[in-house]
């Protein structure tokens, strides 16, 4: 495994974390013993940074990856998130933050995460998340509930106004960097990089696009960027090629990111997974995949309140 360091948090995390949604079931049903294994495994290969959240599996992400970290706790870096409990339930005042470390920490089995996040800011008030929710982040850090502090969303905008606050130790971009669109670099990455804080970036895959499956009913991608993914999985599959393994080794050559999120149900995705380690991008295959997406690159779609959604 390879290691990055987290900003300024000190943390060297694996250059790929496991995102812990599909132990909610969010890209359908899994065997829950599955998902134990799988997270063993992971830790197992030096996979270190596991990443969840109360609103995947509505808590069932949460009290499964618990279960399966019984034991194993003090070899990972547990990050959580709170503010978004549902597809439409935000809460981002700071009585609910402060409920919901606590009702997270039960579910992980633990007394403290790592690294909580304030989840999809874009569906918050900006006076409030200013005001009261990173307040509450730095008195639970204060407290030992957490030992670091970020924010995670889809619109750069507002991601990057939350890393310039300065009292943040890290930024979760996803959706954002992969080889359906590249305006991370341009768009955040200055930021976070002045304030000298982290950067994880998640979905390499675009949640679901590029997997060579079809996407779940719920993804919110245009329809034009989901045929452009199915253009990318064809070219791929012809070449001989697994564009999940092609996607995922392009976004660890990010060198800004420190770790990629991407989400891990079984023990043979995160086999799959490894292998890319071992792997090198191919210039022209991701030259090829840059025409065959044309005018559909760098598209995105609206998340969150319409003044929080700009970029």
């Amino acid at each position: 495994m390879q290691y990055r360091k987290l900003g300024r948090t000190g943390l060297n995390v694996s250059v790929i974390g496991y995102g812990a949604s599909p132990l909610g079931n969010a890209f359908g049903e899994i065997d829950p013993s599955q998902g134990t294994r799988a997270v063993h495994l992971a830790i197992d290969r030096g996979i270190n940074l596991f990443d969840v959240s109360p609103y995947y599996g509505l808590t069932l992400a949460e009290t499964r990856l618990g279960e399966a970290l019984n034991g194993h706790r003090e070899n990972v870096i547990l990050m959580t998130k709170c503010g978004r409990y549902g597809a439409n339930e935000f809460d981002f005042s700071a009585a609910r933050i402060h409920r919901s470390i606590d009702e997270s920490l039960q579910r992980l089995r633990t007394d403290h995460v790592d690294i909580l996040l304030a989840h999809d800011i874009e569906f918050g008030d900006w006076k409030q998340l200013s005001e009261e929710t990173f307040p509450a982040l730095l008195e639970l850090k204060k407290q030992g509930k957490t030992r670091f502090i970020g924010a995670s969303g889809l619109p750069l905008g507002i991601l990057r106004r939350a890393a310039e606050e300065g009292v943040l130790d890290l930024i979760l971009s996803y959706c954002r960097y992969n080889l359906l669109i590249q305006d991370l670099p341009l768009l955040l990455a200055p930021a976070v990089q002045q304030q000298g804080i982290g950067l994880i970036n998640a979905s390499p895959l675009h949640m679901g696009l590029l997997t060579g499956n079809d996407p779940p009913d719920w993804h919110p991608a245009p329809t034009e960027v989901k045929q452009a993914a199915r253009e990318v999985t064809s070219f791929c599959r012809a070449k001989g090629l697994s564009v999940s393994k092609v996607a995922l080794r392009f976004c660890l050559d990010y060198p800004m990111a420190a770790s990629t999120l991407t989400g891990m149900g079984s023990p043979a995705e995160v086999t799959r997974n490894l292998e890319t380690l071992a792997a090198t991008s191919d210039p022209q295959i991701l030259e090829q995949i840059r025409l065959i997406t044309g005018s559909r690159f760098n598209l995105t779609w609206p998340s969150g309140k319409p003044e929080n959604s700009s970029l």
